[in-house]
C-alpha cells in the first residue's frame, strides 16, 4: 500500500510537460479541478479521459506510476460508490431489499463519482510526478505574491509545503523499512481482519514518530546552522518564465475545458444529444 503512494515523489525525464513552467501547471491543474466538476456525463468523461491520456503520453510518465496513486485510494474509492448507491433514491428501483434500496440514477451517480474523484488523483499525480518540490513550492509562493499586501506569510507558506513534499517519500521510506524489521521479528500484517491489522501497525507509529521528529531536528540546525533567516534577502538560482510551451499548453487546456463548460451551461438547450448527459 505504500508503494502506492506516488504524491510528493518525481518521476525525473527530459519532456515538455517537465519543461513546463511550474506555474502554468499549477494554475492549469487548479483548472482542470474545477472542470471536472462540470462534468455529468459518461461520453465527457470520455473526453476527459483522452485529454489525460494525451497529457500523460506528452509528459512520458510511465502509466504505471499514474495508476499506481489510484490503486492507493482503492478503499475510499469503493466507500464512496457503495454510499452513493445505496443513499440515493432517485429514478428507477432496480433492487430493493427491506430498507435497501437500488436504483438507476443512484449507480449512473456512483460511476460518475468514482470517475471524478480517479481523474482528480491522476490529474494532481501527473502535476506532482513532472515538478519537483523546489519548483512547486517557487510556484505557490510567486502566485501567492499578492497576498503580501496583507501581511500573509508566503515565504513561510511555501516552506511547509516543501518540507512537507520533500518528508513525504522519506517518511514512506522509513515506514517500509520498520515493516521489514518488524516482520523479521515475526509481526503480521497480512492476517486477521481490521482490528487485527489496525492493532498491529501500533508498533511502527512509535518508531515512525521518533524518526520524523529526529529528521525535523536536524533539519531545523541544518538550516540554523546556514543561517536561515526565511524570506529576507533571498535569491533564487533559477527564475521561472513562461515560455512556447506554456503558450501551447494553456491553449489546448483552456479550448478543451471551454467546452466542457459550454456543454454544462447549454445542457438544457440541446436535447437532441441528450446522450452527452446521461
Amino acid at each position: 500500500m505504500l508503494k502506492d503512494v506516488t504524491f510528493g515523489q518525481y518521476y525525473e525525464t527530459d519532456s515538455f510537460v517537465h519543461r513546463m513552467d511550474a506555474r502554468v501547471k499549477l494554475v492549469l491543474t487548479l483548472l482542470f479541478m474545477v472542470g471536472i466538476f462540470f462534468v455529468q456525463s459518461f461520453a465527457v468523461f470520455g473526453f476527459v479521459a483522452v485529454y489525460l491520456g494525451i497529457v500523460i503520453a506528452v509528459a512520458r510518465v510511465p502509466l504505471r506510476s499514474v495508476l499506481r496513486s489510484v490503486r492507493g485510494i482503492v478503499v475510499f474509492l469503493m466507500l464512496t460508490v457503495i454510499i452513493n448507491i445505496f443513499f440515493n433514491k432517485d429514478g428507477t428501483v432496480l433492487w430493493s431489499w427491506r430498507k435497501i434500496v437500488i436504483t438507476d440514477e443512484g449507480l449512473k451517480f456512483a460511476g460518475k463519482m468514482f470517475l471524478r474523484l480517479t481523474f482528480l488523483v491522476i490529474g494532481s499525480s501527473v502535476l506532482t510526478l513532472t515538478t519537483t518540490p523546489v519548483d512547486l513550492t517557487h510556484a505557490v509562493e510567486s502566485l501567492l505574491k499578492p497576498l503580501r499586501v496583507i501581511r500573509f506569510p508566503v515565504h513561510e507558506f511555501a516552506l511547509i509545503m516543501s518540507l512537507t513534499l520533500s518528508f513525504i517519500p522519506s517518511l514512506i521510506e522509513e515506514t517500509d523499512r520498520i515493516i521489514r524489521a518488524q516482520k523479521a521479528r515475526g509481526a503480521d500484517f497480512d492476517t486477521g481482519g481490521l482490528v487485527k491489522r489496525a492493532k498491529a501497525f501500533v508498533p511502527i507509529l512509535i518508531p515512525l514518530l521518533v524518526g520524523g521528529f529526529r529528521r525535523a531536528e536536524e533539519l531545523a540546525n541544518a538550516m540554523n546552522s546556514r543561517c536561515y533567516e526565511g524570506a529576507k534577502k533571498r535569491t533564487r538560482m533559477r527564475v521561472m518564465k513562461p515560455t512556447w510551451r506554456d503558450l501551447i499548453a494553456s491553449i489546448f487546456a483552456v479550448v478543451f475545458f471551454a467546452g466542457v463548460f459550454t456543454l454544462f451551461a447549454m445542457r438544457d438547450s440541446w436535447n437532441v444529444i441528450t446522450w452527452l448527459y446521461y
